[in-house]
C-alpha cells in the first residue's frame, strides 16, 4: 500500500465534495466456486482500495461528514482463522498503518446505520454490483433490492469519479510497473508461440507470468485465432500456419493497478499480404489517435479520428467507396470497426465502469445520447483532462456473421463493396492497444516499448523458428 498520508488526504478531499451525511463504502466478500469455503480469488471493491487500502473481505467502512471521523467495521481473526490461516497483523494494526483510528465490529454497521436513519440523516452509497452487498445493503437500509439502483448517490458518485479520475504520482508508477510487466509478457508469447500450440498454451503462459510478477491477470485474456471476436475467451483453437493471433492481456499489480494491451501477430514467420496491408490500417489509426491524447481534447474526437482513418483505409483496399466522411457519420465503417477507440484505466482495467459509465466516460454536456451501431459502444467520449490514463485500441475485424446480415440488404451499399468484401470473410481481427497518460501539453505512453511495426513483430516471430 501508498504511505497512510495518501488515503488520509484522499479521504480528507472526499469528505470537501459533501457537505454532510454518511459517506458508505462497502467492500467486498468472498464469493464460492461450488461450496463455502473453495473460493473465487479474492478481489477487493476499487473504490474500497482507493480510500481505505486494506485488501481483505468481509470489511465495510463509512466517512461520518458530521462527527469528522472514518470508520471501519470488521471483526479481528478468530482462532479458527489463525488455524486455517496462520497468524496475521491485526485489523486494528492495519487500519493504523492508513491512518484510521476508529474500528468496530461488522455487526455494528447496521446499528450504526439504523440510528442514523431514525434521526433523518442522509446516507450516500454508491452503486452496488456484488450480490452479497446488495443484500446486506438491502437490509441495512430498509430498500428493496431493486430499488439499490435508484437510491445509490449521484453526488457521492460524481465526487468519486472526479477525484479517482486524476490519477497521482503514486498511481501513475503503479500503472506503469503493470503497463511494463504487461509489454515484457506479451513480447515473451510473440516469441515463442508455434503453429501446433493451441490458445489455452499461450493463456497458461500468460497467467503463469502474470502471478510471478506478483501480481494477477487484470482481466481474463483474450488470445484467440478469431479476433474478430472482440471478447474471445474460448481457448481451444490451435494455432495453424496463415492464421493471426491476437493478444489481448493485461497485468494487475499487487495494488490493484492495471495494464491493458493489445498485439496482433502470425502464426507463420511473416504477415500475408492481406493481412500486413490491414494491419498496417490498423496501425495507421492508432498513430492518428495517439497524436490527438491532449489536454482539452474531446476523446469523441480521438474515436472518430480514428474512424477516418480506418475508412479511409479500407476505401484503399476497395473494400469502402464513396464519400469517407458521410460514411463515418452515418456509421457504415461500424462494419469493420463495432467498438470504442478506448477506455479509461487505473484501478480498473475499465476505470469505475462500475460507477456507470453516463459518468464514467460522458458528462451532463456531452452524454450518449445515441443507439448508433458501434458509437454507442464507445465508453468514453468526453474532454480528457490532464491526470487521466487512457487506453487507445483501434481494430478491424472481419465478422461473417455480420457481413451476410448487413450485406443481405445490402446496407450502407453506397459506401461498402460487398462484392470484394466476400475474399475477407474468414480473416478474423486485428487490434493494437497500449496505455497512455494525459499531461498537460500532450501525452505519454505507460509502460515500455512492445514491437508494433509488421517489420518489427516478423523480426521477432522468426526467434520462435
Amino acid at each position: 500500500m501508498f504511505a497512510k498520508e495518501v488515503y488520509n488526504n484522499r479521504r480528507n478531499e472526499l469528505a470537501l465534495t459533501l457537505r454532510s451525511g454518511i459517506l458508505l463504502f462497502m467492500g467486498n466478500e468472498e464469493s464460492p466456486i461450488n461450496f463455502k469455503d473453495n473460493t473465487y480469488h479474492f478481489r477487493q471493491d476499487s473504490t474500497f482500495l482507493y480510500y481505505f487500502a486494506l485488501n481483505e473481505p468481509h470489511l465495510a467502512a463509512l466517512i461520518d461528514l458530521d462527527e469528522q471521523k472514518a470508520i471501519v467495521f470488521g471483526d479481528e481473526m478468530s482462532l479458527d482463522d489463525i488455524v486455517w490461516m496462520g497468524r496475521q497483523e491485526t485489523l486494528k494494526e492495519k487500519c493504523a498503518s492508513v491512518g484510521l483510528d476508529f474500528l468496530q465490529a461488522s455487526s455494528e454497521l447496521e446499528n450504526y446505520l439504523g440510528r442514523a436513519r431514525a434521526k433523518g440523516r442522509q446516507i450516500h452509497f454508491l452503486p452496488p454490483y456484488r450480490s452479497e452487498n446488495k443484500i446486506r445493503l438491502s437490509q441495512a437500509l430498509g430498500l428493496a433490492i431493486d430499488e439499490l439502483p435508484g437510491s445509490a448517490s449521484i453526488t457521492f458518485t460524481k465526487a468519486v469519479i472526479a477525484q479517482r479520475s486524476i490519477k497521482s504520482a503514486e498511481e501513475i508508477h503503479e500503472i506503469n510497473q503493470a503497463a511494463s510487466i504487461s509489454a515484457d509478457i506479451h513480447h515473451l508469447i510473440m516469441q515463442t508461440a508455434k503453429p501446433g500450440q493451441t490458445e489455452r498454451d499461450l493463456v497458461a503462459s500468460i497467467q503463469q507470468a502474470a502471478v510471478a510478477s506478483g501480481g494477477q491477470l487484470a482481466y481474463p485474456a483474450i488470445v484467440t485465432t478469431r479476433g474478430q471476436i472482440l471478447h474471445n475467451h474460448y481457448y481451444g483453437n490451435t494455432l495453424k500456419e496463415g492464421q493471426l493471433v491476437l493478444n489481448d492481456s493485461g497485468v494487475e499489480t499487487a495494488l490493484g493497478y492495471a495494464g491493458d494491451l493489445t498485439r496482433t501477430f502470425p502464426v507463420s514467420k511473416k504477415f500475408t499480404t492481406n493481412q500486413k496491408e490491414v494491419y498496417d490500417i490498423v496501425l495507421e489509426a492508432y498513430n492518428q489517435a495517439v497524436k490527438l491524447l491532449s489536454n482539452g481534447v474531446l476523446y469523441l474526437d480521438v474515436h472518430l479520428k480514428a474512424c477516418k482513418t480506418l475508412a479511409y483505409g479500407l476505401k484503399d483496399m476497395g473494400l469502402m467507396k464513396g464519400n469517407i466522411d458521410d460514411a463515418v457519420a452515418l456509421g457504415a465503417h461500424a462494419l469493420f470497426f463495432q467498438c470504442g477507440t478506448g477506455h479509461m484505466m487505473g484501478l480498473d482495467v475499465h476505470d469505475m465502469e462500475d460507477l456507470g459509465e453516463i459518468y464514467v466516460g460522458y458528462t451532463d454536456k456531452l452524454n450518449k445520447n445515441t443507439t448508433q451501431f458501434g458509437l454507442k459502444s464507445l465508453r468514453l467520449g468526453k474532454k480528457l483532462e490532464s491526470g487521466y490514463v487512457v487506453t487507445v485500441e483501434p481494430g478491424l475485424y472481419f465478422i461473417p456473421e455480420l457481413i451476410d446480415q448487413w450485406g443481405a440488404s445490402k446496407q450502407f451499399g453506397d459506401y461498402i463493396n460487398y462484392d470484394k468484401l466476400e475474399a475477407f470473410r474468414d480473416f478474423s481481427g486485428i487490434r493494437i492497444e497500449d496505455d497512455f497518460l494525459i499531461t498537460p501539453n500532450g501525452h505519454e505512453m505507460l509502460g515500455k516499448h512492445l514491437a508494433m511495426t509488421t517489420d518489427e513483430i516478423e523480426a521477432i516471430r522468426a526467434e520462435a523458428f
